[in-house]
């Protein structure tokens, strides 16, 4: 299962999924209506839907690891978790716009390597499904 390296790949993107929580993607003043400008960190807690999405990535991709010897599986749910890493980095995105000013911070990379992570780990298994599906054409 370790060995594995679409493992790895979805080890990294549960935990850059797990890092969402804890740092924040953007700082930034933010303004509401009549008040004094408010710092303010976006994080995957900021709403209760970056928080949904984060959750269900993390579930998604842990799934996704233990699902190693039902391969067509585990491609469904590495491309889930592309799909859903994708609408968190749009969502992202158009919650900094409620920012009058601000800018990302340098943990927002971890939003990269959740993308990357799915992107490659779908990619491995795709190669161990076209490998053993060769395998069996030698038998």
């Amino acid at each position: 299962m370790i060995q594995r390296q679409q493992t790895l790949w979805l080890l990294l993107a549960v935990a850059c999924s797990i890092l969402g929580f804890l740092f924040p993607v953007y700082t930034g003043q933010k303004v509401e209506a009549n008040a004094a400008p408010i710092y303010d960190e976006l994080m995957a807690g900021s709403s209760f839907l970056l928080i949904v999405l984060t959750g269900i990535s993390v579930l998604v991709g842990a799934i996704a690891i233990f699902m190693f010897k039902d391969r067509k599986t585990q491609v469904k749910l590495s491309g889930a978790g592309i799909a859903i890493a994708v609408i968190l980095l749009i969502l992202y995105f158009l919650e900094t716009k409620k920012f009058e000013s601000g800018r990302f911070a340098l943990t927002s990379v971890y939003l990269l390597g959740l993308v990357i992570g799915y992107i490659m780990a779908t990619r491995g298994i795709l190669k161990d499904e076209k490998l053993v599906k060769s395998l069996n054409k030698l038998r």
